[in-house]
């Protein structure tokens, strides 16, 4: 067979070796058909091929972010970006600025702010927003998506009053007189997803734009974590529509909510089981995050001594779900930032593997900010995924930030112990959780081959053991997290018969020094053997 684009460089790195080598990729169609020495090159010339000689770029496989929030990610590009606000008055005239821009919008959306940024950390309250947009609703969901913000106007429009009731592991913020701030959190940001219905002209404009980021970041795969506390953000059929119209440019594996309720995950596996729109299991939540205390610990916080976090669920709840799902033949994913969380998830695991026999679930753990070394060796032992988001080091776990406060000197050394895990043979994920941090892959290796800040700090990196090998941090983000969706049949690295979803960088990483990660560029993007983004 002739090819009908072939890929020359000195540095492809097919994902089943630690280095690069010298040679081509040839690609028919979807799908790669050679890759080999250059000496080999000319048997899949024909008259129509086209042959692109980049130097030493380095060629590898597209990026498999195997967790981020895509619908939710184009919200935060497509609206008010409020990640730069300094203070609450200044998010608030942010908000009012775009406002004034965009006078034909019921609601005045934004993005991104967190009040632990803030000078003093107080938590904002509708007050401020009320001086600047008095009568618009405003809703404005922080960094992390567990919190949103709001003026009277939209309290108002939701129907959130002081009788209002409290969802399970959530909180409407109250003043001194029982009225609600305008806080809500956790769980409680449920009641603001009526403001997130939008026509189909506007669901158009923030997909597209959202593909486009994926593409011109090299990323040709995603796992859509659909769930979050409370909500779910992301619509199946809306992304069948884009597939159907060849505008899915990056392949996607959605989860639904684990909850008991097994006859929609049954719905989507039938309906969605396509080349490039998969349904991929059920998540949930288990905690939440050490740095706000709501993480679940096997010990108390270092400074808290009488609090250890929770669960949302109780574990007997947990453990009949995931029973039933794994008795159903469903993946599960779920959210443990603690220690406690991660053995509580590993528990749950075992325990469906003892009642239902053992099989290639791939059942995963997401985030594990922290855990205890004495359950390192579960991981490869259970057949449990490990999805790790490298970026995440930076919130809380380099040198001077409150994760040693939390968790102590000897505990905060397994914080992301992502070199830890890889010793004990465990499948590790990577991906971003985009947006709760940015959705560049090189931020991700970055952290994972340094453990440093941008600036260099600290000097040897935050628990210089944890740091793996550039050509680890690369499988992680491609061959495993394409194995973590049981697609490494067609996906994950260069070989003979796989899809053509490649990446060429504008450099070849293994030749520069870590700290030029940063600057890397996506030079150009294959998928399904078509190019979605050219520099």
């Amino acid at each position: 067979m002739k090819a009908h684009k072939i890929i020359v460089s000195s540095t492809i790195f097919t994902g089943n070796a630690t280095s690069p080598f010298d040679g081509f990729v040839a690609v028919r169609d979807d799908t790669i058909i050679g890759v080999g020495p250059r000496s080999e090159i000319e048997c899949f010339v024909g008259p129509s091929t086209e042959t692109w000689d980049v130097g030493d770029r380095l060629v590898m496989a597209g990026f498999h972010d195997f967790h981020l929030h895509l619908f939710l990610g184009a919200m935060f590009e497509g609206f008010c970006q409020l990640t730069f606000g300094h203070t609450e008055d200044d998010s608030a005239k942010m908000a009012a600025s775009y406002a004034s821009k965009h006078p034909d919008e019921e609601w005045v959306l934004g993005f991104g702010w967190h009040h632990v940024r803030w000078p003093g950390q107080n938590l904002p309250t509708r007050h401020s927003l009320d001086r600047y947009i008095p009568h618009r609703p405003v809703v404005l969901l922080n960094e992390e998506a567990h919190s949103a913000w709001l003026n009277t106007a939209a309290l108002q429009k939701l129907g959130i009053q002081r009788d209002t009731p409290e969802p399970l592991f959530g909180k409407i913020e109250k003043d001194e007189y029982g009225d609600p701030t305008g806080f809500l959190y956790e769980t409680a940001v449920q009641y603001v997803v009526k403001a997130f219905t939008f026509d189909e002209k506007v669901k158009n404009r923030l997909l597209t734009g959202m593909l486009l980021k994926t593409s011109s970041n090299g990323i040709t795969s995603v796992s859509d974590m659909l769930p979050l506390p409370g909500y779910t953000l992301g619509d199946p059929a809306f992304y069948k529509s884009f597939e159907e119209k060849g505008k899915l440019t990056s392949r996607i594996h959605f989860l639904d909510v684990l909850d008991g309720d097994l006859e929609r995950g049954v719905q989507f596996r039938e309906k969605y089981q396509s080349d490039k729109l998969q349904f991929s299991g059920l998540k949930q939540f288990l905690d939440g995050v050490p740095l706000t205390y709501t993480g679940y610990l096997l010990n108390p916080y270092s400074d808290r001594p009488t609090e250890r976090g929770g669960t949302i669920y109780e574990p007997h709840v947990y453990q009949q779900w995931i029973d039933d799902a794994d008795r159903e033949g469903f993946r599960v994913r779920l959210h443990a930032c603690g220690d406690g969380a991660v053995r509580l998830a590993l528990d749950l695991y075992e325990h469906a593997r003892s009642v239902n026999g053992i099989r290639d679930s791939r059942h995963t753990i997401e985030h594990i900010e922290v855990c205890n070394p004495g359950d390192f060796d579960r991981f490869a032992k259970l057949g449990v995924i490990a999805s790790i988001q490298p970026e995440h080091l930076t919130a809380g776990s380099m040198d001077t930030h409150a994760y040693l406060d939390r968790l102590g000197l000897d505990r905060s050394r397994y914080t992301w112990p992502i070199g830890s895990l890889q010793e004990h043979r465990a499948n590790i994920a990577f991906g971003t959780d985009f947006p709760i941090v940015d959705l560049n892959p090189m931020l991700g290796l970055y952290r994972a081959v340094t453990r440093k800040h941008e600036d260099g700090t600290p000097q040897s990196g935050w628990n210089p053991r944890e740091k793996i090998s550039l050509a680890s941090a690369l499988t992680h983000y491609t061959k495993a997290s394409a194995f973590g969706n049981f697609r490494e049949h067609d996906l994950g690295t260069i070989e003979i018969g796989k899809k053509a979803d490649l990446v060429v960088l504008d450099r070849n990483l293994f030749d520069v020094e870590m700290e030029e990660i940063l600057e890397t560029n996506v030079w150009m993007t294959l998928m399904n053997g078509e190019v979605v983004f050219r520099s």
